[in-house]
């Protein structure tokens, strides 16, 4: 693990963040952690064309009782995006495991937004003793929930996207009234190269195609939280009870949010978060 980048807060707390680069096989994955070392460990994943400053404002909510870690997945954010490495879910999935054991990390809760909940899905699949239990955040749960999008089509040759192309892009990741789109978000998207968008996009679809998450999940017996905006315009919410297949899983329905309620409204999405992480709750398996 490298020297920490920074000591400034990343969120306007009394603790810096320790910002990382830790080197693996495909390239450098960038890493934040908050809280206390020896609080248990939260892993927090980003959505595709994302990164982890996404989850900045849920962490000063969450860092009381955890050691929250984020990590850019490869092609998003600081890491590497490489144009020779493969961006498949169970390679990203694979690229996180390896990051938490250079972290000595052997148990963590995943959760994660939109297709970082896939992510999770596959961690949970190939490291079943690392993976405690699972949150999603409007994660879909099959290509069937998929809400159809107009959003531009961009080439090669017209990468980066525009302002305005990025902004149409995002606004479907939104709908609480009066919510405005953080810079960085449209940063994030434009800091990926058009390879690295393309792939994750792909790769996200053809995870879902195989098999549809709830299946997946029913079979891992990890305990689950899926938390959708109730106003999702990316996926339809009304496909979070699909998840109920899964024994003992708790789906909450947040009126008035949308794709996005970790930005949109931090406090109750944190709120719903600790309630399913809170000790005695979550258990080892």
């Amino acid at each position: 693990m490298t020297a920490s980048d920074g000591g400034s807060p990343a969120h306007g707390g009394s603790e810096a963040t320790e910002s990382s680069h830790l080197p693996l096989a495909d390239g450098d994955i960038h890493v934040c952690l908050d809280g206390p070392r020896d609080a248990p460990a939260l892993l927090l994943i980003h959505g595709t064309a994302s990164s982890a400053r996404s989850w900045d404002p849920m962490v000063p909510l969450l860092t009381g009782c955890h050691r929250v870690i984020r990590i850019d997945l490869l092609g998003h954010g600081r890491s590497a995006k490489p144009a020779d490495r493969g961006y498949a879910i169970p390679e990203q999935a694979r690229r996180v495991g390896a990051a938490l054991d250079r972290l000595g990390v052997e148990h963590a809760v995943v959760a994660g937004h939109s297709s970082g909940g896939v992510v999770a899905t596959a961690l949970a699949e190939e490291r079943p003793d690392l993976v405690t239990a699972l949150a999603f955040v409007n994660t879909g749960p099959g290509l069937h929930a998929l809400i159809p999008s107009e959003s531009p089509t961009v080439d090669a040759s017209r990468w980066p996207p525009t302002d305005e192309q990025l902004r149409r892009f995002a606004s479907t990741g939104f709908s609480r009234a009066g919510y405005r789109i953080p810079v960085e978000l449209l940063d994030d998207v434009r800091e990926m190269t058009y390879h690295t968008f393309i792939e994750t996009m792909l790769a996200t679809r053809s995870y879902l195609e195989q098999r549809a998450l709830p299946d997946r999940l029913a079979v891992l017996g990890k305990p689950l939280l899926v938390i959708f905006g109730a106003d999702d315009r990316r996926w339809r919410s009304s496909s979070a009870a699909d998840y109920r297949v899964v024994p003992g899983a708790r789906v909450e329905l947040l009126p008035g949010l949308g794709h996005s309620p970790l930005l949109e409204d931090p406090p109750r999405t944190a709120t719903a978060l600790l309630a399913f992480t809170a000790p005695g709750t979550v258990r080892v398996r």
